[in-house]
């Protein structure tokens, strides 16, 4: 009768093969030690050349190795030439990453137009401020327009502006003017295609 894949147990590393784990589950069986210990060398070098453009890679003997131990469920006692991984770090979790999170009024402005709105308003009236202030607001209209593909108004940009500023940047829509920005279409290809000869 016939033995399917599906039908035998299933592979630790499956990008080495079955034979491959083979070899391993017959390494475990030799009692002599030296012999098993040379056994698994060849099993390395077996490894090893299935992967022949890794063979540069720095520390890819180690991680043959490493593979190795993983392959025998840790049970293999040989002299490996170098550390190799434990079973009890095989399955550590990454440290969890605190994220400083912290409200953000409007999603679609960000986190960066509130910091930079913040030091606008709290920088001296004059040119440089003026200039920070048109950048500021220009930007949240195209951030706005690619939520809104419709049409932004001036005045509801200019109303989320002093509404972040808490009144110390006031525009009025009535005399300031922010850019027209328009979605511009690609170009087009050549739809031609060339006359056989």
């Amino acid at each position: 009768m016939l033995s399917y894949n599906t039908q035998l147990k299933k592979l630790i590393l499956p990008e080495y093969g079955r034979n491959i784990q083979r070899m391993v589950d017959h390494c475990l069986t030799i009692q002599d030690r030296e012999e098993r210990t040379r056994c698994a060398y060849s099993i390395i070098n077996t490894m090893g050349s299935l992967f022949p453009h890794l063979r540069d890679v720095e520390d890819f003997k180690h991680k043959l190795w490493d593979h190795l131990a993983i392959m025998s469920d840790f049970k293999l006692d040989i002299d490996y030439p170098c550390e190799v991984i434990k079973a009890e770090n095989l399955q550590t979790l990454p440290e969890k990453v605190d994220y400083h999170l912290s409200p953000i009024r409007y999603r679609h402005y960000g986190r960066h137009i509130e910091l930079m709105i913040a030091k606008a308003a709290t920088m001296e009236p004059g040119e440089e401020r003026d200039a920070l202030i048109s950048l500021i607001a220009n930007h949240m209209k195209k951030l706005m327009l690619a939520v809104n593909s419709d049409g932004v108004e001036d005045a509801k940009i200019l109303k989320d502006l002093a509404s972040y500023s808490h009144g110390a940047i006031r525009l009025d829509p009535a005399t300031y003017h922010l850019h027209e920005f328009k979605e511009i279409a690609p170009a087009p290809t050549s739809g031609k295609k060339k006359k056989k000869k």
